[in-house]
């Protein structure tokens, strides 16, 4: 029998001039849902400079929420590693580890915008090598201080971090990977390959195969946990799943193809302004609750994906939409996914 973990994916998105004060107060109230409903985790993204969106940032909100919810996992979705120094990154997270009495997983990715790039003193050229490098430094502290190594942007001088993780030997690590490399990549450095939201069925399937190759090149095996990240709207109908999600979904995707995202995808899915009903295809968790039901379960049997990850609010969605959304899934989806599995 196979348990499936639901996590809540916090974007925290806004237009400019909407009051963020408020806005995190609904926030507080979708977090303490999920944990209500039985989710397992919430997760909060990482940007800069995201102007015109607002947004919160990834440490102080999963600070707070550890409070608010306290069965929840906090995860890292995704630390843009590539623009940090890896003993604050270290000693951040180490941070949150203790206060929430071991609940971390440690999500990380490259990052992908020129403007956050440039703004820590980087370009597109290092990301990948800083990744590696910070990655390790990070580990390192963790596990096996003090620690001396030099790296491309900063040098360990016989290093002991002020604060180090409750979980032993460290928090899981798991990789966001869109392109065919870095999934090679989070098999090789992670406890997880943290599949993307942007991609097709069809895609990830292929690039399923790239990862148990890459592991069985590292001698590690597929993990028991393996992460995947949609998009989720449900309601009573299709037509009205439609009607309620679609403008804000197609603002949230002009967005990605307006900051890049589209180039770290592989060739043939790489096509974010394509019609609302071709991204839906294969892409989104989304319809009816019997075809949201179909959807969680077909993307748990193809893949074997069994901790799903839910984005259910984009730019510009009122709250109570989301709420309605989650207790749909509670009273109608989840129970569905659970007596099928």
């Amino acid at each position: 029998m196979t348990t499936m973990k639901y996590g809540l994916f916090v974007r925290s998105q806004y237009p400019e001039g909407d009051d963020m004060a408020v806005r995190f107060e609904e926030l507080m109230v979708q977090a303490r849902l999920a944990e209500k409903i039985g989710f397992s985790s919430i997760l909060k993204g990482q940007h800069y400079a995201g102007y015109p969106l607002q947004e919160l940032q990834q440490v102080p909100f999963l600070a707070r929420v550890m409070t608010e919810c306290p069965s929840l996992s906090l995860i890292t979705g995704v630390v843009l590693l590539s623009l940090h120094k890896p003993l604050d990154i270290a000693e951040q997270l180490a941070t949150l580890d203790i206060m929430s009495k071991g609940r971390l997983i440690f999500g990380a990715g490259l990052g992908y915008r020129d403007v956050e790039l440039k703004a820590f003193g980087t370009n597109m050229a290092e990301r990948a090598s800083r990744f590696e490098e910070n990655l390790d430094a990070i580990i390192q502290l963790w596990t096996n201080p003090p620690v001396t190594m030099k790296g491309s942007h900063f040098e360990l001088d016989n290093v002991t971090p002020s604060s180090r993780p409750v979980q032993k030997p460290r928090p899981p690590i798991w990789i966001g990977a869109n392109a065919d490399v870095a999934v090679e990549r989070a098999a090789r450095l992670s406890d997880a390959w943290f599949i993307n939201p942007h991609q097709r069925l069809d895609t990830i399937e292929r690039q399923l195969d790239v990862y148990k190759r890459a592991l069985d090149a590292a001698d590690k095996p597929f993990p028991d946990e393996l992460p995947l990240m949609r998009e989720l709207f449900v309601a009573p109908t299709r037509e009205e799943a439609k009607r309620l999600a679609q403008p804000y979904l197609e603002e949230k995707y002009k967005i990605y193809a307006q900051w890049g995202q589209n180039k770290a995808m592989p060739d043939g899915d790489n096509d974010l302004s394509m019609t609302f009903d071709e991204l839906a295809d294969g892409r989104f968790i989304f319809g009816s609750p019997d075809e949201v039901t179909e959807q969680i379960i077909r993307f748990n049997k193809t893949l074997g994906a069994n901790h799903l990850v839910f984005s259910p609010h984009w730019v510009g969605m009122p709250n109570n939409l989301v709420l309605d959304m989650m207790n749909i899934m509670a009273e109608e989806v989840l129970p569905q996914v659970a007596q099928a599995l």
